[in-house]
């Protein structure tokens, strides 16, 4: 598995954190102790604001899962890759993007900058 690969694995084991402690945990796997998160929607920085805003979205979207779509694209220390937001129940994926990612030396992201794609209706 390449160092991007493994990045966004992850990523997604953080974005599927439900539970408190876990969801710390792989946050912290995930992310550099100052590292970022922006899309649309949210700008955070450190391991407890972007936990907050992967439990605001289990809370809007509750036993919905995010899945990696495509494979993941990278050079030097930057790497994008496309996702959906899944039902397990009926499988809909009433939202999707892509995001884009820098990484550390360590191998934990940096930064992410999200783009949305797919959106439900208001």
């Amino acid at each position: 598995m390449s160092n991007y690969a493994a990045a966004v694995a992850r990523y997604f084991e953080a974005w599927n954190a439900t539970d408190a402690e876990a969801l710390a945990k792989a946050v912290a796997a995930a992310w550099s102790e100052d590292g970022t998160y922006t899309d649309p929607l949210a700008d955070a920085r450190g391991h407890e604001q972007i936990a907050a805003v992967i439990q605001a979205v289990h809370e809007q979207f509750p036993g919905f899962e995010f899945r990696q779509t495509g494979d993941v694209d990278g050079n030097h220390h930057i790497a994008r890759f496309r996702w959906e937001l899944v039902s397990p129940a009926d499988g809909s994926a009433p939202v999707a993007g892509s995001d884009v990612i820098t990484l550390a030396e360590d191998g934990r992201i940096i930064s992410v900058l999200g783009f949305l794609d797919r959106l439900p209706q208001a």
